[in-house]
């Protein structure tokens, strides 16, 4: 007589259930993306990871890793409310590390608070207690807990990372120094957590975990990337160190690199209307990716390895209605003073779905509001931060890849990026531009990206060399840097010089007696939006701007020339200080 068939072991069948869901979970994956996007299957989707984190709970020992989200933020309550929204939703759609308390206990965030407003400072607070309360490990680091930390590594110079700051305004420090900081915090919250494989992920308080899909009524943001399970599985699977996504929605850089063409696409539209009649509705471009190519936003996408845009792109007007060609004339009118806080709005960056895993490849910059690293990788500091240069995060990313090699990884994990809200057309704060009543002044941004692409590009030159870690001389690096300045000088005019050419023109078409909407047809707000952002333009970026007129100035020229050649000749010194620091942050918090 046969013997029955044994039962397999509990947790062996535990382990065959969670594999038969992962590989039900990837089923949905393909059939949600398969034709664009079906936002009806997202529910699903969402719902089959919730069941497979019960199994693994049932499972027991969850040895994933534990996630600590560092958010800097500065005077921006809007902001980051929004931002820990978008995670609370996250955390409830996909449940990742739920205990049976009903917290997420793989997930702890920092806020970094760099404000200088004591309104911000108080409702960032209230914000942070509120979300500890919803169940997600929510950790204040104000200014008083910053000098108390500094205070404990005083003696050390940390002046070429951290900068220095007097303490009674230490607000307004910077991202790069802000973040330079929380990351002593991290080594002794390294220490504090010794049974946790931790992670730390950087992002930025203007940043969703949601993503930016097309639609034909203008795109739709949903939930529909489970961040904190594909990352984890990332540095499970991989040998990686360091991981950078990017952003879709708003452009990561300044209006200084995007101003070309964002001007082409306006002139495009305003030619397109002239053409038209204003009761006639407006022909919207097709549903596609076509803003979505990489760097499509930036006027020197070449310098970055990538085709430059020489075709104007179209804008389209939202909802899901035929607007006549007036409304959208208006429509699009509304949008064009956002473009100087950070918007492009012909050229949104869209979400392109590619498997977790299968994108992960070799990368060359971070973005610094959307990378996670390792514990071992904190020595990597925000490299010239107390310069407050734009461009730090490809600056850092060539240092990494030098360093790092194929452990310094991307992946297609991009978070929603919205510079301005919808309430004021701006954003809460951005450091270096100016506004006053119709005047958008970006000389400081404007100077501190041109003299950015300097120092990104001499790193990039001295990596070529092989010159990445002091063994050149000042006079070497000083050599370097002076011919990139130089080619990058060149650049700079030969874009104003095309962009005032396009100005003009612009400016005789919107002006053009004969034109529809120069006869009443539009509200006269409409014109006074297109006045008032080709006089921003011209302010900024034409032939007689100030703000191009600050990088010829010898005085200044000389100025950022003696402080970036001290950055980058005392960086090997400034990484040991740095190192020391750590340990001792350690050490101090586990005795």
């Amino acid at each position: 007589m046969p013997s029955p068939p044994t039962c397999p072991p509990a947790d062996t069948d535990i382990a065959a259930r969670i594999s038969a869901q992962r590989a039900h979970i990837a089923a949905l994956e393909a059939a949600m993306w398969r034709d664009g996007v079906d936002p009806t299957l997202l529910p699903s989707y969402q719902a089959a990871f919730r069941e497979l984190e019960a199994l693994i709970a049932e499972h027991g020992d969850d040895r994933r890793h534990h996630f600590v989200i560092v958010i800097p933020v500065a005077d921006s309550p809007r902001h980051l409310h929004n931002c820990l929204d978008s995670l609370l939703a996250l955390c409830r759609s996909y449940a990742y590390g739920l205990d049976a308390h009903g917290r997420f206990a793989k997930t702890t965030v920092l806020i970094a608070d760099d404000s200088a407003e004591a309104e911000s400072i108080s409702r960032q607070r209230d914000i942070v207690a509120a979300f500890a309360d919803a169940g997600i490990d929510t950790h204040y680091f104000g200014i008083e807990e910053q000098l108390a930390l500094l205070d404990r590594v005083r003696d050390l110079d940390l002046c070429g990372v951290v900068g220095e700051h007097p303490r009674n305004a230490f607000g307004h420090k910077g991202q790069g120094m802000m973040r330079n900081i929380a990351y002593l915090r991290l080594a002794e919250m390294q220490a504090q957590m010794p049974d946790q494989r931790l992670l730390f992920y950087s992002i930025d308080a203007d940043q969703e975990f949601r993503v930016k899909v097309p639609t034909a009524d203008g795109g739709q943001s949903l939930c529909a990337v489970n961040f904190l399970y594909e990352i984890d599985r990332v540095f499970e699977e991989t040998d990686a160190c360091v991981l950078t996504g990017k952003v879709v929605g708003d452009p990561p850089v300044s209006p200084a690199v995007m101003a070309g063409n964002f001007v082409t696409d306006v002139l495009a539209f305003l030619r397109e209307m002239a053409g038209v009649a204003p009761h006639q509705a407006y022909r919207q471009p097709g549903v596609d990716t076509s803003g979505s190519g990489e760097a499509a936003y930036h006027d020197m996408a070449e310098l970055f390895g990538f085709d430059a845009s020489v075709e104007a792109y179209r804008y389209r007007c939202p909802g899901d209605t035929a607007p006549t060609n007036a409304a959208c004339f208006a429509e699009f009118a509304g949008h064009l003073d956002r473009f100087f806080h950070g918007e492009h709005p012909t050229r949104v960056t869209w979400y392109r779905h590619v498997p977790v895993l299968q994108s992960v490849q070799s990368a060359r910059t971070v973005y610094t509001g959307n990378y996670v690293f390792s514990p071992s990788a904190l020595e990597q500091f925000i490299p010239f931060a107390p310069l407050r240069l734009r461009m730090s995060g490809p600056t850092m990313g060539r240092l990494l890849q030098a360093r790092l090699g194929e452990r310094f990884v991307s992946a297609n994990v991009p978070m929603l990026h919205g510079r301005t809200l919808d309430e004021t057309r701006r954003s809460e704060f951005r450091p270096g531009v100016h506004t006053a009543e119709q005047r958008v002044d970006l000389c400081d941004e404007f100077e501190r990206q041109f003299f950015g692409d300097v120092m990104l590009f001499s790193i990039d030159r001295l990596m070529a060399m092989g010159e990445v870690r002091g063994g050149l001389s000042r006079e070497g690096i000083a050599a370097v840097r002076d011919a990139v300045e130089d080619d990058m000088r060149d650049r700079y005019r030969l874009k104003q010089s095309a962009l005032g050419e396009r100005l003009g023109q612009l400016r005789a078409l919107l002006h053009d007696p004969q034109q529809w909407w120069s006869l009443g047809q539009v509200e006269p707000a409409a014109l006074r939006s297109f006045e008032s952002f080709i006089d921003n333009v011209a302010h900024n970026f034409g032939v007689a701007s100030p703000c191009l007129a600050r990088t010829e100035d010898v005085a200044r020229r000389d100025h950022w020339r003696n402080r970036q050649l001290d950055a980058i000749a005392h960086l090997e010194a400034d990484r040991e200080v740095w190192q020391a620091a750590l340990q001792r942050l350690r050490d101090r918090a586990l005795s």
